[in-house]
């Protein structure tokens, strides 16, 4: 057996978003086979998600005859200068932001982050926003990060999640009171400064709104995708509008839309009822052509998951729970659809023809 054959075997793999093989697509980054080893390196961008799990299972099932090991390994080209990459070491920054205030967005962030990491990813969590940081309360995480002698500070650990916030950094009632310059210097520090270490995701609790923090993130740090979140009501999906052409005009890929506090179940009658609307979500996303990634019932207990620090995606016999869980599961299988449709892309223009 040879690379030609195992290339051969390998255009049987499809991908389900892009509609071809993975050779086809350009999929395959290299392939090494040696007596004892078929070594084969895949353009996968989104580690866990379902899709590129898949992907990575049909590759090996394709070559399940073969008397020779099969090593697989996965590596996309984020298209950043690793000289100008704040984070190297984080193969994906994923911004949870919202135009506004009120409609859950630390809480999906929290349940965004939790969900990928029970998936089995390494997981940061950095809440970014400076003057109402709330992320720390919400995983239960009281604890101070420690700093090395080299003055380079270590996140908290929580559920398997690295965590870091500008509440651990100020007097737990004390307001945080920055001009935009103030804000640009704090925010650089907290990701320049912080050994974030090894991450398949780093997951971005924005403020609300459109101002200082979202523009220097989107100017300094290379966001592979950003998710919104808005409720069903008139007046929060304005505003998810105006977040939609930030990331438009930065040319930061959205990988879908949440709607948070849809249907509200009744616990006593069992009636359901749209305090907030119905389905506004779901036409922002159809009008805007975006993915929607799924929507969250008003449920007391995302409440109690919130203050207990207890997140809900992580209580398997949970329907909310559940539904954060899916959510976690689309938004990876997203940022993989951008990573291997870039790559696809830059594959056929190469192999184009000069004119």
């Amino acid at each position: 057996m040879n690379e030609d054959d195992v290339r051969e075997r390998l255009r049987t793999v499809q991908d389900p978003d892009l509609g071809d093989d993975i050779v086809s697509l350009g999929l395959i980054n290299s392939i090494e086979v040696t007596d004892d080893e078929v070594r084969i390196d895949l353009a996968l961008g989104a580690p866990y998600s379902p899709t590129e799990t898949s992907i990575a299972n049909e590759v090996r099932e394709a070559l399940s005859d073969v008397d020779r090991e099969v090593a697989l390994s996965a590596s996309v080209d984020r298209g950043v200068p690793e000289d100008e990459d704040p984070l190297p070491e984080v193969k994906n920054v994923i911004a949870v932001a919202s135009g506004k205030g009120g409609v859950g967005k630390s809480t999906v962030a929290v349940n965004l982050a939790a969900g990928l990491s029970r998936l089995g990813a390494r997981v940061g969590l950095f809440d970014a926003d400076i003057y109402g940081p709330n992320v720390p309360r919400m995983l239960n995480a009281d604890e101070s990060p420690r700093a090395t002698e080299d003055e380079e500070i270590i996140p908290v650990e929580k559920h398997g999640l690295k965590l870091m916030s500008m509440d651990f950094l100020v007097g737990k009632d004390d307001p945080v009171i920055f001009r935009g310059p103030m804000v640009d210097n704090v925010l650089t520090q907290l990701w320049d400064d912080v050994l974030w270490g090894s991450l398949d995701y780093m997951v971005v609790d924005l403020p609300p709104g459109t101002g200082d923090t979202q523009l220097t993130m989107l100017q300094r740090v290379p966001v592979s995708g950003a998710v919104i979140v808005t409720t069903p009501q008139e007046v929060a999906l304005d505003d998810a509008r105006k977040g939609l052409r930030m990331f438009g005009r930065h040319e930061t890929p959205v990988l879908g839309i949440v709607e948070n506090m849809s249907t509200f179940v009744c616990p006593d009658c069992g009636g359901e009822h749209d305090i907030f609307g119905s389905g506004g979500g779901r036409r922002f996303a159809d009008e805007n052509e975006m993915p929607f990634l799924g929507e969250i019932p008003l449920d007391p207990d995302v409440r109690e998951g919130g203050d207990s620090g207890q997140p809900l995606v992580l209580d398997e016999d949970d329907e909310t729970g559940e539904a954060f869980r899916d959510i976690a599961a689309r938004t990876a299988n997203m940022q993989g659809v951008i990573h291997r449709k870039r790559q696809a892309d830059s594959r056929a223009a190469e192999a184009e023809p000069e004119r």
